[in-house]
């Protein structure tokens, strides 16, 4: 009698669990560049298991889209909770904005496919990306304004569509370092002092890039 519940409740194998990640992270990547070569069989190539293991964790092609969705919306809630206890306010909200540029990459890779084979599921992916995403960046820029750091004017909708923005008006390789740039400027424009400091990374050159 015990038998039965235990093996039915029984939790999937640790390889099992490893392969399914390995293809939701090889998935981003493939996804997140997009192009001809954004198929299963690349996912597949990248994670390093065949593509019968990935179709039985993913029977459709849908089925693998919504779970690379869901999983990059759940990460960005993570990431959000973690900031928050980031010594610096403006820097734990630009932190998770670029973040999110990556999310934007991911899923402008799978757009066409999402409205060609999901149908439906496409506005309720949106519902439960906007609900998640918006309270995740509620909560750092609440902070970032209750630090005096941040003009209380802004909302979490404005800045979520600034970025989606910012994403969907670049398609040329290499978009997303342009988004960041533009993101950073965008960032230091809602400072409340006009001697923002340049932000992390400089490194990027794009002070060098503005002249």
């Amino acid at each position: 009698m015990s038998d039965g519940p235990a093996t039915s409740l029984r939790k999937p194998r640790a390889d099992a669990v490893r392969n399914r990640e390995r293809v939701l992270e090889a998935a981003k990547g493939v996804f997140s560049a997009g192009g001809p070569d954004a198929s299963l069989e690349a996912v597949a190539r990248r994670a390093g298991v065949g593509i019968g293991t990935l179709y039985r964790h993913f029977p459709t092609r849908e089925a693998l889209f919504e779970a690379v969705y869901r999983r990059e919306v759940e990460q960005l809630g993570e990431l959000s909770e973690q900031l928050k206890n980031e010594p610096q306010p403006v820097e734990a909200l630009r932190q998770w904005l670029r973040s999110t540029v990556e999310f934007v990459a991911t899923k402008k890779g799978m757009t066409a496919a999402l409205a060609l084979a999901a149908h439906g599921k496409t506005s309720e992916l949106t519902a439960f990306s906007s609900e998640r995403l918006t309270k995740a960046i509620d909560a750092l820029l609440t902070r970032a304004v209750a630090a005096g750091e941040i003009r209380a004017d802004v909302s979490p909708e404005d800045l979520l569509r600034a970025l989606i923005g910012m994403c969907y008006l670049h398609d040329q390789p290499g978009w997303q370092q342009s988004v960041i740039r533009l993101l950073d400027v965008f960032i230091d424009g809602l400072r409340m002092r006009g001697d923002a400091p340049p932000p992390p990374g400089g490194k990027n050159g794009s002070s060098e890039e503005a002249r």
